[in-house]
């Protein structure tokens, strides 16, 4: 049948019109030729979804784009493009088949098929930034994309060659070239979203740079010499990634779980990336972690004393962003890292690492006074780094949640492992497998150092009880994740009663630091 002889009649109520223009645009999106039997072609019918393709679209360049984005008329200049050939393609075609019955009818099909893609893509959009999709999918989502945008115009192109019964070689080739001129032109456009970031150079006031030195040195001043005879703990945090409030406020709640619960006012220290604090904090650089640790090993005991130290931010394979625009900082890596510490002087290390892939930071940050824990494997992504979070995934499980039910390191890494792997189950990520590694002298020191850290809490206050979400004023959450590492489980312990003395810790120190360095001990979650 030609479009010639095509005959639309409209339904005498608006509301059937309309839904016989979406059973239209889903015959055609199926390449069935019913779709002209469907379709119900008047002028409002075309206004009303040229209304609600455009405002399909506005929503799901709006959900799409990151904080701060405005609007740009480029982009809607491009996005009007199409529907503006479609229906001049819809008057030519009136023209040539004398029925003017056609004028409407391409756009209409093609802006119902476009209002149901970009309602659809609006949809995913909105579950891939609550994070509520699986991990596997978030890189296939701009070809779901492209492929959408291509299916409705294809199909279009697919209904009409049939109506006028082209030969199939004709269609192919239509259809073959229809569908590489709009991969072009997306690819073209995709920096002119209707929406959009506007870049912005990043610049430093002027006090910042005068106010940087001060800010270190009084960070190093207020770290106070430890007691003679007792193990003290230092915390040292790093937040690497200025681009992001979460690393921030990780370190920040984790500094104040430390210091209201386990007693660390004045062992103290942290080292902040954020655009936000240039006046408030000193920055993180490889010159201004050397300086902490340093002073950090003049201040304690090399014997006696324990550093906790807690970085955070984004990873890769032995690496640890360091970034804050517009100063060029470099990554951290963890053979600098080592050497640093042993520069210091800091012999005894509790070091959780809160980033992807940081599971690579343990075989050459590793010492047998050292124990490492990770936020996932070597190989393995974590979760949680979005711009809403406060605190990471394994951050919470951990931090807010492990060390605050438990009193050893190993019972709240078990826990949070545990916590970790169900979340990443439920929301259908990729185990992120969480680690921890005990050096041979540090698994024998260990339990005498929990004791004087974790006596600190035996009678907590109400507030030190609350989960570290609850103790800062502003509250969210935020995580990572880690694969399952072979080996044993990690075993249970019994802390030590509270009243009993540290002292016995000074005889274990003693005896291990005369003992040949054994192999490393690894602890993680058991798979299955």
């Amino acid at each position: 049948m030609s479009l010639t002889s095509l005959k639309t009649i409209s339904l005498q109520r608006f509301s059937l019109n309309f839904a016989a223009n979406i059973f239209a645009a889903l015959w055609m999106l199926a390449g069935s030729t019913r779709a002209f039997s469907w379709v119900k072609p008047t002028f409002l019918q075309f206004l009303l979804f040229a209304v609600l393709a455009l405002s399909s679209n506005v929503l799901f360049s709006w959900l799409a784009a990151e904080s701060g984005s405005v609007f740009n008329e480029q982009g809607l200049v491009s996005y009007l493009i199409w529907p503006t050939i479609i229906v001049l393609a819809g008057i030519i075609l009136a023209r040539r088949a004398g029925n003017y019955a056609l004028v409407f009818v391409p756009a209409v099909l093609w802006l119902t098929a476009d209002t149901i893609t970009a309602l659809l893509q609006s949809f995913m959009q909105f579950l891939g930034s609550r994070g509520w999709l699986p991990e596997w999918s978030y890189s296939l989502l701009p070809v779901i994309f492209l492929v959408l945008f291509l299916w409705q115009t294809v199909a279009l192109l697919w209904i009409f060659s049939r109506r006028m019964r082209t030969p199939w070689w004709e269609r192919v080739l239509v259809l073959i070239g229809a569908a590489a001129l709009l991969t072009v032109w997306q690819n073209n456009v995709s920096d002119q979203p209707i929406f959009k970031l506007l870049p912005v150079e990043p610049v430093i006031e002027e006090a910042a740079i005068y106010a940087q030195p001060l800010l270190l040195q009084q960070a190093l001043d207020a770290v106070e010499p430890s007691i003679p005879g007792k193990t003290d703990w230092y915390f040292m945090g790093v937040a690497g990634f200025a681009d992001q409030d979460v690393f921030r406020s990780e370190i920040a709640e984790v500094r104040q779980l430390f210091e209201l619960r386990f007693g660390t006012m004045g062992h103290a220290l942290s080292l902040i990336n954020n655009k936000y604090t240039w006046l408030d904090a000193p920055i993180a650089t490889k010159t201004s972690i050397a300086q902490a640790l340093k002073r950090i090993g003049q201040q304690m005991n090399a014997d006696e004393d324990v550093l906790f130290l807690v970085l955070s931010s984004h990873g890769d394979q032995e690496v640890l962003v360091l970034d804050n625009e517009p100063v060029d900082i470099a990554d951290l890596d963890p053979a600098w890292l080592k050497q640093a510490l042993d520069e210091a002087g800091i012999r005894w290390r509790v070091i959780v690492i809160s980033s992807c892939y940081s599971g690579s930071f343990i075989d050459k940050l590793s010492s047998p006074t050292t124990a490492i824990i990770t936020a996932s494997s070597r190989d393995k992504m974590s979760f949680g780094c979005t711009n809403t979070a406060e605190i990471t995934y394994f951050g919470e499980a951990f931090f807010a949640e492990g060390l605050r039910n438990n009193t050893s390191f190993a019972a709240a890494f078990k826990a949070a492992s545990q916590q970790v792997h169900e979340r990443e189950s439920l929301m259908g990520f990729e185990p992120s497998e969480p680690q921890m590694v005990v050096g041979k002298l540090m698994q024998t020191a260990l339990p005498a150092f929990e004791q004087a850290l974790f006596i600190q809490g035996q009678k907590p206050n109400e507030q030190n009880m609350q989960p570290i979400s609850n103790m800062s004023s502003n509250k969210t959450h935020n995580g990572q994740g880690s694969q399952p590492a072979s080996g044993s489980a990690i075993p249970k312990q019994s802390p030590a009663p509270v009243s009993e003395s540290v002292a016995p810790h000074q005889a274990a120190v003693a005896s291990a630091v005369t003992a040949k360095l054994p192999t490393l001990t690894s602890y993680s979650r058991p798979q299955g």
